[in-house]
């Protein structure tokens, strides 16, 4: 009954993993996509985008991290997932289901769910590069077009040797509209002998649960829903041993933010340190009504020091002063 961090690129980056991470109730998490293309990536790029490799793929609270790898070669997807091994990976993730028109007009992401003979071709060459002890895994959608390629698609990744599959319950055409098609997701994973892990629209307790009954999955994987609660994960292991759990605060995620902005300062600089704070805090209105209040103010602020003024302030975040 394990719970992901969902690998979200341009937002769940190392330091909100180590933040999120930190809550507790998160099992493992995945890091945001490395793009391979037609050159050998240095290590420096591997380092980037998952520093936990410094500390056994782990963060600092020891929850494990997959490095995530996308691309449309084979060979290479090969030859980069053997290297992100030989940098300390212990689990390799193959994307194929970013819906970003960039990326699926470069020929990759969720696009390559046209192509299930593709999609074999390339997890059976990560599979055959890799190690045989390291977890080749991979994440897709329902489908492109539509929602009918799940199941083809599915198929494909267990015959390469994938170990599990997490699915997002809409194609891509769906976007990130509400509903989720859990009931997709079952019937590839009723089809498949692998794990199917169950992904989307898991913004609540109640949605985990629903997740689970509809899906007829063990283990789900949750992005924004983790963004806008970041005590979600712990929430739901409180409801798995029949508990209830106290709710986070606002002045305790006020802390999260600070720490993980002092943690962006030592990557970005402080303009774009702000605009990771705002699209991070644009998601906490979901979950505090005192970041909705403080939307309109902290929204116009660029700088640092005076965002975190503006989100904690007087211990509530409801004034400035």
């Amino acid at each position: 009954m394990h719970i992901i961090l969902a690998p979200m690129e341009g937002l769940v980056d190392a330091p909100i993993r180590e933040t999120l991470s930190g809550v507790g109730g998160i099992d493992r998490s995945v890091t945001e996509f490395i793009r391979v293309t037609h050159g050998m990536l240095p290590p420096r790029i591997f380092y980037k985008y998952a520093p936990e490799l410094h500390n056994q793929c782990r963060t600092a609270s020891g929850t494990p991290v997959a490095i995530q790898l996308l691309g449309s070669d084979p060979g290479m997807m090969g030859l980069h997932g053997a290297r992100a091994v030989e940098l300390g990976a212990r689990q390799v993730d193959i994307n194929f289901g970013c819906p970003a028109k960039t990326v699926n007009r470069h020929k990759g992401g969720c696009v390559l769910m046209r192509e299930p003979e593709l999609m074999h071709a390339i997890a059976a060459a990560v599979r055959e590069a890799v190690p045989a002890h390291i977890p080749v895994t991979a994440k897709m959608r329902l489908g492109y077009d539509d929602r009918s390629m799940g199941l083809a698609c599915g198929q494909a990744l267990q015959e390469a040797g994938v170990a599990e599959l997490v699915i997002h319950a809409r194609s891509k055409v769906d976007g990130y509209k509400p509903p989720a098609y859990w009931e997709h997701i079952a019937r590839v994973r009723e089809a498949l002998s692998i794990p199917v892990i169950a992904n989307g629209e898991i913004w609540t307790v109640d949605q985990y649960w629903r997740c689970r009954e509809v899906s007829g999955c063990n283990e789900v994987m949750i992005g924004r829903g983790l963004i806008a609660r970041p005590d979600l994960a712990r929430q739901i292991k409180a409801s798995q041993r029949g508990e209830n759990a106290t709710p986070m605060t606002w002045p305790e995620a006020v802390a999260l933010i600070e720490d993980y902005a002092a943690a962006l300062q030592t990557r970005l600089e402080d303009r774009f340190v702000t605009g990771r704070i705002k699209q991070w805090l644009n998601y906490l209105r979901i979950g505090f009504t005192e970041a909705e209040q403080l939307w309109p103010r902290a929204r116009k602020i660029r700088e640092v020091a005076p965002m975190l003024a503006c989100l904690g302030a007087d211990g509530r975040g409801l004034k400035v002063a």
